[in-house]
């Protein structure tokens, strides 16, 4: 049994700074890719960043420069550091893992940007 549980989301004014974070837990011999992505309602998920266990990372456009993903494979865990944050980033967010041939997704946090 796999477990992927985020925190770190949390009410923010605009052009603020948050910083999420996922940890895989449980039964695992290795994780390959994670990866962040957010949904609003009424919306399909969308990607926002994927990090491979080599350190190769993969952004949308719409967060370039603002957000960075990073992982401490000795942990599991892998980090969304998101500056600059505008009311559009508002979403639930997601951590996605590639987990020995499976994908597990976590529960989800909301992330909420004010003006």
């Amino acid at each position: 049994q796999v477990q992927v549980v985020e925190s770190g989301g949390g009410l923010v004014q605009f052009g603020g700074s948050l910083r999420l974070s996922c940890a895989a837990s449980g039964s695992i011999f290795r994780v390959y890719s994670m990866g962040w992505y957010r949904q609003t309602p009424g919306k399909q998920r969308e990607l926002v960043a994927t990090i491979t266990n080599g350190g190769v990372t993969n952004y949308d456009d719409f967060v370039k420069g603002r957000f960075t993903i990073s992982r401490d494979n000795a942990k599991n865990t892998v980090y969304l550091e998101m500056n600059s944050l505008k009311p559009e980033d508002t979403a639930v967010y997601y951590c996605k893992a590639a987990v020995d041939g499976r994908v597990y997704w976590g529960q989800g946090t909301q992330v909420t940007v004010s003006l």
